[in-house]
């Protein structure tokens, strides 16, 4: 099944996101590798596709696990949390319709 993973970002979490980008994006491509990723991002700050200095005030994960608790458990794993970019993380069945 799908899980929404679904993160809030810190006050002024820019620095601390760049510096754990390489790590974060690793897992991601791991699970694109394996044919689980439905759709990663992050939400920028401003109405930009690039938010210079505003930054990120979150992200959104699509990927398949095999239980909530699995899905729970990688995102609780991310460098994001570990490095404290991230506040909050929500994690959600996702039923894909469409396309």
């Amino acid at each position: 099944m799908f899980y929404a993973i679904i993160a809030r970002d810190g006050k002024d979490s820019l620095a601390r996101r760049r510096r754990a980008r390489p790590a974060h994006l690793e897992r991601l491509e791991k699970l694109k590798a394996d044919g689980r990723l439905l759709l990663a991002g992050p939400h920028p700050a401003i109405d930009s596709e690039d938010p210079g200095p505003a930054g990120f005030s979150g992200s959104l994960v699509v990927a398949e696990f095999p239980s909530l608790n699995e899905a729970q458990a990688w995102a609780d794993a991310d460098p994001y949390v570990e490095a404290g970019v991230y506040t909050r993380v929500k994690v959600k069945p996702f039923l894909k319709v469409l396309p």
